[in-house]
């Protein structure tokens, strides 16, 4: 008897009036919003804009959908295509079955379109939302809880995950692999934004450790799980495709490393090279007047001639003023002069003519 296990929900969908509102497709939408918003606080703590990451990511989620959708049907045809399966059921992305490998590699492909219509290196973008990826995932597993589907082997103990009967299941418990992965997607993305603090990541390096880690994490689940799957060498494909990815996410982390060590100075050239040209502007003007108004220009220029011109008849006035009170002087001083002379010219012109009593009386006088 199951003392503990975790219950399965009894369906995948709930109706909000006439609005179905699945399980899986909500934790895919809630996911997305979430890399969302963590890239963005990445990419401005870098140095980019706001807006950004979402502008970009309206190119990569559909790519990733379509990618995520095409991997598995490819990979699981034999649900699709072969006899008593309808075909239809490959178009309904609801009812589950996105491939991871298929999502990022066709994201990869979304968000390079969106980073070159924006002239941004698609390595700077990868390192800004690679956590936010894996949270999306974390999330995103949950998708399968709802759906009652990828679950691992059988067993008992506590965090078994009950499953009903219905369809191809077996009513049962059995490890909770989405779970698992999902605990493992919460951890990579604490690793990959510990490292990237640490050691400063850039050039893609942030999100190859990403890959590198999640490959890891993805091999020993696979192996725990049941649902049919295509074997080679008697290994899961997932098991050969998480190792392949995994040593080129590796060999990408070395090389870029020895190649072009340390991070971006700049991660939006176009948003530098604006903010470039405001400091110019700025110390253009500190340094520079602002160019007057012409009309301005020719009143204050008439006005200090104005003023030049009225110092100028000032200071003649006060000039002459001084002349010709120095001219007066002297000429008083002359005048005066002159008077004494003559006075006294005169004086002895009558003293001589005068007769000799005269002169005596003068004399005594």
């Amino acid at each position: 008897m199951d003392l503990a296990f975790i219950p399965s929900p009894s369906h995948g969908v709930v109706h909000l009036g006439p609005i179905p509102l699945r399980g899986y497709a909500f934790c895919i939408i809630v996911g997305v919003f979430v890399a969302v918003w963590l890239g963005n606080k990445r990419w401005i703590a870098r140095g980019g804009s706001a807006g950004t990451v979402a502008d970009i990511a309206v190119w990569a989620v559909p790519f990733g959908l379509i990618g995520g959708r095409l991997y598995h049907v490819i990979t699981d045809y034999q649900l699709y295509f072969t006899d008593g399966k309808d075909w239809v059921d490959a178009l309904k992305i609801w009812q589950g079955g996105l491939g991871i490998w298929g999502a990022i590699a066709f994201g990869a492909l979304g968000a390079w379109i969106g980073c070159r219509r924006r002239g941004i290196a698609l390595p700077a973008y990868a390192d800004a939302i690679a956590p936010g990826i894996a949270l999306a995932q974390a999330i995103g597993r949950w998708g399968n809880w709802f759906n009652q589907e990828l679950y691992g082997k059988p067993t008992d103990l506590p965090w078994a995950l009950k499953i009903s009967e219905g369809g191809d299941r077996v009513a049962g418990t059995y490890h909770p692999t989405f779970l698992y992965e999902s605990l493992w997607c919460v951890g990579v993305a604490l690793l990959v934004i510990w490292a990237d603090r640490r050691f400063r990541l850039g050039h893609g390096r942030a999100f190859a450790l990403y890959v590198a880690a999640y490959c890891v994490g993805r091999a020993w689940i696979e192996y725990l799980r049941v649902d049919d799957a295509h074997h080679i060498l008697g290994l899961r494909l997932n098991d050969w495709t998480a190792a392949i990815v995994f040593a080129a996410a590796a060999l990408y982390f070395v090389l870029s490393a020895r190649l072009r060590p340390g991070r971006e100075e700049t991660v939006e050239p176009a948003l530098a090279a604006g903010s470039s040209r405001s400091e110019d502007a700025a110390e253009s003007e500190e340094v520079e007047p602002e160019d007057a108004d012409p009309v301005d220009e020719v009143t204050a220029r008439a006005t200090d001639a104005g003023t030049t011109a009225e110092d100028t008849d000032t200071a003649t006035a006060e000039d002459t003023d001084a002349a010709t009170a120095e001219d007066t002087h002297a000429a008083t001083a002359e005048d005066t002069h002159a008077v004494t002379v003559s006075a006294s010219e005169d004086s002895a012109d009558e003293a001589a003519d005068a007769p000799p009593g005269a002169k005596a009386r003068n004399s005594r006088a």
